[in-house]
């Protein structure tokens, strides 16, 4: 060994030492301690640590949990056998086999009434039941089972019972039309359809155009009303009761799938083209799942209620969770028109939602304290202010403010919810901490898309400041990248800027059958480029600022991102949605604004304006002036940019929707859809703005 090399262990060695000096002795010794590794001495009070990309050169820009920094998280810390969707089913039954698992509201004479339960012990019967009868009817080892049907208990059912004998659920959004269901079906060469009496009737327009398929599976149907086959299909048409029978009369073992093994292929409709089949192993899933469970804890006590699409990612990954954690899902009645009653029936102690749905609450709840009359006005005012500053300074509020004014807000959720998220799209921050004050608990946002099995980042417990998404998953590892066009860097001042790219056990194997889409997001390191634009508060906490692939200039050569402008005018009163649009051959923008329609008629009555109809009053030029207004008083709050302010306003009662084809079922507005479906009403705000100037 050379000099250098015995000096440099040494030194390493003495690293390690700490003199302690003991008075009066006249001499010190060296007690051992660990010395800290640059992630702990970097960032040892923040929620994320900094890490080099590359050992040797790399920068100093890859963002990890503070939680786990050395190690990405793969599975459960407490149980790591669990390394499948198929062995955290097995965990859920075996440990909470006689706890309530699935409940759903049974209607007796016409009426709706209380919950009934099916435990987790029932479950995995039926699981194993469904299993069998889908081998018994010929539908062999990594088949694809589509699912075309929303959240029942079946859903979660099938879905075990697919895990089990290394079977690929498919989705299948009923949303999405037939044209892109026969597609998905077609192109992941489905096997066997699970439907219900409404889907099954779409599915019967096509049957000759979908020759994959096996077998239809009709749940909540009757023998007796299953429809006749044309005599060229070879389709079997079977009952969900009549699949359980005979899976419990032929029963198969389990076929256990492996961690790398495909377990779903999740298509996202996305804004533009075709679906895209995002493919998901369960190792994808349980990572996803345990990186969670380390800030998150849910308990066999806790209530769920299940009404997001099943389809759709983020639901999907909760259920993950949940069944580890033993928890009870109750699904709500199917119309979204009847949420809040099948809430107050369930009083579920978690509820995950979408900001619309967060701004309706926001909304209802405001627009009730108004009305209520000056009085309890105030006294709704004292107690919020009372009880945001404690919140604030980090102190328990007075338990008076609950029983005098907010228990009465919280009964309209059931009156037990301890834990809320929120997810999709952005959530105004003045909204999240709005729901903290008035409904208690922990409120968090999280950040992720289906390319990510779910969660890519997430609000900390303690974290008090909002406006932001938290610190990476345990699960994965974030940077920022530069993107020069749009004057984003990873070396801004005061907080590095760029695209998000993320990397880990929770990324996606790639688009299924299109490798091109998959070299356009997934680089030669395995970072998953995001599209969306982030930047880095202190702390290590990610806030989403910008995105990427929906930018376009204006003829002036700005630079516009929609959907940036859109969250900022989400605030405006009048607005329940909005679409801004421009072109590279105008020189200001326009927003399509489906308005909120007791707003306006609120504003109508105060203003003394008449009107025949509400078209009539969204067509009157005062009403037009006064959102337009509004949207200033916003835009200047939020500090938009001269050419980024919306220069005209068309008035619509229409939402968007997934059924009129203007939104994703993520709640994103699909901007080429949406450009042709108000192509008139864009056409003619130009013309009155060109009119204008001219006039000018």
């Amino acid at each position: 060994m050379d000099s250098i090399t015995a000096e440099r262990r040494l030194n390493a060695i003495h690293g390690h030492l700490v003199p302690v000096v003991v008075v009066g002795a006249g001499y010190h010794s060296n007690d051992l301690r660990s010395n800290p590794t640059a992630g702990e001495f970097l960032c040892e009070k923040g929620y994320s640590v900094v890490l080099p990309e590359k050992l040797q050169t790399g920068k100093w820009n890859v963002y990890r949990s503070a939680c786990s920094p050395f190690k990405l998280v793969t599975r459960f810390p407490d149980h790591p056998y669990i390394g499948t969707l198929h062995d955290n089913s097995i965990h859920a039954v075996d440990t909470f086999r006689d706890y309530k698992y699935l409940g759903t509201r049974i209607r007796v004479d016409g009426t709706i009434g209380e919950y009934k339960w099916m435990t987790y012990g029932e479950a995995g019967t039926a699981r194993a039941a469904i299993g069998s009868g889908l081998l018994f009817h010929g539908i062999p080892k990594g088949s694809c089972v589509g699912f075309y049907f929303i959240n029942r208990p079946e859903w979660l059912i099938v879905d075990h019972a697919c895990s089990a004998y290394s079977l690929v659920s498919v989705p299948l959004y009923d949303t999405l039309g037939p044209d892109a269901v026969k597609y998905i079906v077609n192109h992941a060469d489905v096997k066997a359809i699970f439907s219900v009496p409404q889907t099954l009737n779409s599915l019967r327009g096509f049957f000759n155009e979908i020759p994959s398929v096996q077998l239809i599976v009709v749940v909540g149907g009757m023998d007796n009303e299953l429809p006749s086959l044309p005599p060229s299909t070879e389709i079997q048409i079977v009952t969900y009761a009549k699949l359980l029978s005979e899976g419990r009369g032929n029963p198969q073992p389990f076929s256990p799938p492996n961690p790398n093994d495909v377990a779903t292929i999740c298509y996202t409709s996305g804004t533009t083209g075709t679906p895209k089949g995002v493919v998901l192993t369960h190792g994808n899933l349980i990572a996803n799942a345990a990186g969670c469970s380390i800030a998150t804890k849910f308990y066999p006590s806790d209530i769920y209620i299940s009404y997001l699409p099943l389809a759709h990612i983020y639901e999907r990954g909760y259920q993950v969770l949940l069944a580890y954690f033993g928890v009870a899902v109750g699904f709500y009645q199917g119309d979204n028109m009847e949420l809040m009653n099948d809430l107050v029936a369930l009083r579920p102690t978690i509820f995950c939602s979408v900001p619309r749905l967060y701004n309706r609450i926001y909304a209802g709840i405001l627009s009730a304290v108004k009305s209520s009359g000056p009085l309890k006005e105030r006294l709704f005012n004292a107690a919020y202010n009372s009880k945001r500053q404690a919140i604030m300074n980090g102190n328990n509020p007075s338990p008076l403010w609950d029983k005098l004014v907010f228990n009465k807000i919280k009964a309209k959720l059931g009156g037990r919810v301890r834990f809320f998220s929120s997810g999709a799209s952005p959530l105004s921050p003045d909204i999240l901490d709005f729901l903290k004050i008035c409904f208690g608990g922990r409120v968090l946002e999280g950040y992720g898309m289906t390319e990510s099995s779910c969660v890519i980042s997430m609000m900390d417990e303690g974290d008090n400041l909002s406006g932001h998404v938290g610190s990476p998953n345990p699960a994965c590892e974030i940077k920022l990248v530069d993107v020069p066009e749009m004057n984003y860097t990873s070396d801004d001042e005061p907080h590095p800027r760029g695209e998000i790219c993320v990397r880990g056990p929770i990324i996606f194997q790639g688009y299924y059958k299109d490798e091109a889409h998959t070299k356009e997001v997934l680089d030669e390191d395995g970072w998953l480029h995001t599209g969306d634009i982030g930047l880095w508060l202190p702390g290590g906490r990610l806030k989403i600022i910008d995105r990427k692939k929906n930018i376009f200039k204006l003829a002036q050569g700005e630079y516009i991102s929609p959907e940036k402008i859109e969250n900022v005018y989400a605030k405006c009163r009048f607005i329940s949605q909005c679409f801004i649009y421009g072109d590279s051959l105008n020189s200001s923008l326009v927003a399509i604004v489906s308005v909120d329609q007791d707003v306006l008629k609120t504003w109508a009555a105060t203003e003394g304006i008449k009107y025949k109809d509400l078209e009539q009053l969204c067509n009157d030029r005062t009403a037009r002036a006064a959102v337009l207004s509004d949207m200033d008083a916003i835009g200047r709050e939020a500090q938009l940019r001269g050419f980024e302010f919306a220069k005209a306003v068309t008035l619509e009662l229409e939402p968007f929707t997934m059924e009129n084809g203007l939104l994703t079922p993520t709640s994103k507005i699909k901007r080429h859809q949406a450009k042709e479906y108000f192509a008139k009403a864009i056409s003619n705000l130009y013309a009155k703005l060109t009119t204008s100037d001219t006039s000018t």
